[in-house]
């Protein structure tokens, strides 16, 4: 096996893609160096017409829904909700700067508990920049809040199965149902969140603008004239907030009865274009221009690199390294299953690397207790430790894309000075919180 062409190739694919996806000369494209490797990786032979399916499967699930979340986020930005959000966290901050940092990690953080994090990265992201610009602060003055929001809003998939469709995939797969998911992983996510928020608060607090202009957004700016009356815009706004929200709840509801959640989120976006069609005279075309499909080019292809490495024998040396230490203690179950998997979700994106992780752990004959920290552990690595570099999550990569179509400056030098303090010891402090949490529940 290891003496084969496939391996090679395999090996050669991954690695090359890797360099340049981290090194990214002249800007490129992250889709761009994950695409030829697949390629190269599909040439090897060491993926099947099978495997390809397989994939498929598990990837247009995820795409679909992250479609439609996308095309509610491009709608609410349609009824003014963007502004109508911003009016609300200005009023909130009364001039603060530092009020302001706090109010947007606690937003972030809901959004993503009530939708999920791509959908909250969709969201927030827009209304901060719309934010930032009225109160006309420079470029590294936008950087504190729209970072801080970001990594907050991805994190925050991981105390709830249902923030983050990957993990929804993989608890399926290990066999935890939702509130076994919460009872054993709520507190420890949660209290490592706030730690989190504590060390961003402390690595932006020097940036921080301490006073902030509370001149109110202009009517005019609203997108629709009969929005300018202040109880009819917070009418509107509440009735398009409860219409997500049920859609939310149904994505709970056909989860527990075994129904495709991507049938409901398409359903509940194309409900809401054909609302906005009909309100502001809008058609669905726009949802074509603002989509960022490079980023489902991207996940696919890794998906087929990851899975020629597994093809190869990762998953068996995984097995092999790992059983012996995870059938121990709970605690080194915790960080080893932790730490590995946010190596992988850093360098594969977290989508395949926790697929890889979890389909291991459903192959090795451990205590089933063991199994399940093991398995949270991954998520805590997968949702939290993925933010090292920004190629870990596909939020990450939407969170890009947006600011760079709003023309905000922030490189992977600035990200990563940020993530390379706060990340490391959040997700250390999480696994040994979950582990001891964990042993004192059972």
């Amino acid at each position: 096996m290891f003496q084969s062409v496939e391996f090679f190739l395999t090996i050669i694919a991954f690695f090359l893609s890797m360099v340049f996806i981290l090194w990214r000369p002249k800007g490129l494209n992250e889709a761009i160096p994950a695409t030829a490797g697949a390629i190269l990786v599909l040439i090897s032979g060491s993926m099947t017409l099978s495997d390809l399916v397989k994939i498929s499967t598990m990837v247009s699930g995820a795409a679909i829904t992250i479609i439609a979340t996308i095309s509610m986020a491009i709608i609410l930005e349609s009824f003014g909700f963007y502004i109508w959000a911003a009016e609300g966290l200005l009023a909130k901050a009364r001039g603060s700067g530092i009020r302001l940092f706090w109010y947007v990690n606690a937003v972030c953080f809901l959004m993503t508990l009530f939708f999920n994090n791509d959908g909250s990265i969709f969201i927030t992201t827009p209304i901060l920049i719309l934010l930032l610009n009225h109160l006309k602060l420079k470029n590294h003055e936008k950087i504190p809040y729209l970072l801080s929001g970001a990594l907050t809003a991805t994190a925050s998939s991981a105390p709830i199965g249902v923030s983050n469709i990957v993990n929804l995939i993989a608890l399926k797969i290990i066999g935890i149902d939702l509130f076994t998911n919460f009872l054993m992983m709520f507190v420890p996510s949660v209290t490592g969140l706030l730690l989190f928020s504590g060390l961003l608060y402390l690595c932006f607090y020097k940036r921080l603008p301490r006073n902030i202009s509370n001149q109110k957004f202009p009517n005019e700016i609203y997108p629709h004239p009969s929005q300018k009356s202040g109880k009819e815009r917070n009418r509107l706004m509440r009735n398009i907030l409860l219409f997500v929200f049920s859609v939310r709840v149904s994505l709970f509801i056909a989860s527990y009865y075994n129904i495709p959640i991507e049938i409901v989120a398409v359903l509940g976006s194309v409900l809401l274009l054909g609302w906005r069609w009909i309100y502001i005279k809008i058609p669905p075309l726009d949802m074509l221009k603002k989509t960022p499909w490079y980023i489902f080019l991207f996940a696919f292809s890794i998906y087929i690199i990851i899975f020629g490495l597994n093809n190869i024998g990762l998953t068996s040396m995984l097995i092999h390294l790992t059983q012996p230490l995870i059938a121990g203690d709970l605690l080194t179950a915790s960080l080893i299953m932790g730490v590995l998997l946010t190596i992988m979700s850093s360098l594969f994106n977290n989508h395949p690397a926790l697929m890889i992780g979890t389909v291991s752990l459903t192959s090795m004959n451990i205590d089933p207790l063991n199994l399940k920290v093991a398995y949270l552990a991954s998520v805590i690595g997968s949702d939290v430790g993925s933010l090292l570099l920004p190629i870990g999550t596909l939020a990450s990569l939407i969170w890009l894309h947006i600011i760079r179509q709003n023309n905000v400056k922030i490189s992977w030098k600035d990200y990563v000075k940020v993530t390379i303090i706060t990340i490391p010891p959040t997700v250390l402090f999480t696994l040994v919180f979950l582990a001891y949490w964990v042993k004192w529940l059972f």
